[in-house]
């Protein structure tokens, strides 16, 4: 598989990085020249230095026989031009693009990628994505992360290990017997900011980041396991009224009426704004870091703030101020790796990464076949794949204990009609069955060994 990534940013560098791992032939185009040489000399990927939307640029990558382009530059002109480009000019059968700005994504203009206008096969908002991602985790209260698997049948969750979670130093085996009628499988671990595949013998400690999967049914009970009950919060306060704040603001009135929501914005032209936006929410002018501002939110008998502006060191303090003076959790967005093992002894509950985000939605639309979905978990713990199991695969037939798994694999889930197995030893995997899998980041390729029709892109 051929594939051009248009721009060498952060999401560039990570896209790249997976379809190299995954034997694609990878072509990066960026107009800066550092950028390009930091990802040739990183990743088995070829560099070309140009404007990614010159049709003579896409025409030296290999668009002529190239099977994707992935626009992701910081321009959304030229991320839209380059898809154009690649169909008009070269006939490329997939084009994505990252669109930041509004305005392209109102449903107003929504003709504007069709076929006929500017043909973009999947259009990217990291905003709008990020959104969504702080509204799901907004709704299972004691999660740091959650993804919804097997159109919602499944649920990936992550929670963080305290000192009081009834199952800690306890081998993760003994969980079946402890709770046996509870569909609850434990797929991976972070401790000391390095990941690991959970095994039967591995044990939670206080501190760990704890991903799970279990059937979405038991999800309240699942989270008790981990001494999680916390309720959902009814007071929320919302620091920075950019495009993310306002889509969030946006999203929770429509789906979470029962919330009141207070949004905070530096800027009064942007407050102004998002007031005449915005339904239910009460807009505060002023600065997140003042704690004048903060009291008029009522950050002492607030249960969740969400610190979302475009500086991730206001995000930081923000955070923190809101929790030292009685707020009971922490939403931040940090667009920095230097400060993710840092927030979480500060005291900060959960930390939003645009990059992380934006590379798995992508991830999702780039690989096909028997693969229904990839998500990406944290800074390269790994990978949650959904994927339908043929009759021809090794994993077919034989109890998993015999399947003679990777490893750095573990199968976390099975979907089979409408029932949810949590897979024990004895477990038979069955063709047609849809099986959930966790797979360390340097074991992603050997997932395909697990199916013997391979699990293409395409």
């Amino acid at each position: 598989m051929k594939v051009i990534v248009c721009g060498a940013g952060q999401v560039g560098f990570n896209i790249a990085r997976y379809l190299a791992s995954e034997n694609a032939d990878v072509t990066v185009i960026d107009i800066s020249p550092e950028l390009v040489q930091r990802i040739t000399d990183s990743l088995d990927v070829s560099g070309l230095v140009g404007f990614a939307s010159h049709p003579e640029v896409l025409e030296r990558a290999g668009a002529a026989d190239a099977d994707m382009v992935v626009a992701v530059t910081y321009a959304d002109e030229v991320n839209m031009v380059a898809c154009q480009v690649c169909h008009s000019m070269f006939e490329v059968p997939t084009k994505i693009a990252r669109v930041r700005h509004q305005s392209y994504l109102d449903p107003v203009w929504s003709d504007l990628f069709s076929h006929d206008n500017m043909p973009i096969d999947v259009i990217i908002s990291p905003e709008i994505e990020v959104a969504r991602a702080i509204s799901r985790r907004l709704s299972i209260p004691g999660a740091f992360d959650a993804i919804g698997l097997a159109d919602g049948r499944i649920s990936l969750i992550g929670v963080h290990v305290r000192d009081d979670t009834p199952i800690i130093n306890t081998p993760l085996r003994q969980l079946t017997g402890l709770f046996p009628d509870l569909n609850l499988s434990i797929v991976g671990i972070e401790r000391d900011g390095k990941g690991m595949v959970a095994h039967g013998d591995s044990e939670l400690q206080p501190g760990d980041d704890a991903y799970f999967v279990c059937d979405t049914a038991h999800l309240t009970r699942a989270l008790l396991t981990f001494g999680h009950d916390e309720r959902q919060a009814r007071r929320v306060v919302i620091l920075g009224g950019g495009n993310i704040g306002l889509n969030l603001a946006q999203i929770m009135e429509r789906e979470q009426p029962e919330v009141q929501l207070r949004l905070v914005e530096m800027s009064k032209q942007r407050a102004e704004l998002v007031a005449q936006t915005l339904k239910r929410s009460v807009v505060i002018h002023g600065d997140a870091l003042d704690l004048e501002i903060l009291g008029e939110c009522n950050i002492g008998h607030t249960e969740t703030v969400i610190a979302v502006t475009n500086d991730d060191e206001v995000n930081i303090l923000a955070s923190l101020l809101a929790k030292r003076h009685g707020c009971m959790r922490a939403v931040t967005l940090i667009n920095s790796t230097s400060y993710g093992q840092l927030v979480g002894p500060l005291g900060i509950d959960t930390v939003v990464s645009p990059r992380g985000i934006t590379v798995s939605t992508i991830l999702q639309h780039v690989r096909r076949g028997r693969i229904r979905s990839v998500h990406s978990l944290s800074e390269d713990l790994g990978e949650i794949i959904e994927a339908e199991a043929m009759e021809t695969s090794r994993l077919v037939g034989k109890p998993l204990r015999d399947a003679k798994l990777p490893e750095e694999v573990v199968v976390g889930a099975i979907l089979r009609e409408d029932e949810v197995i949590v897979p024990r030893g004895d477990t038979v995997i069955r063709a047609g069955d849809l099986v959930v899998i966790f797979a360390a980041s340097n074991a992603v390729k050997k997932v395909e060994k697990l199916f013997a029709v391979k699990l293409e892109f395409f």
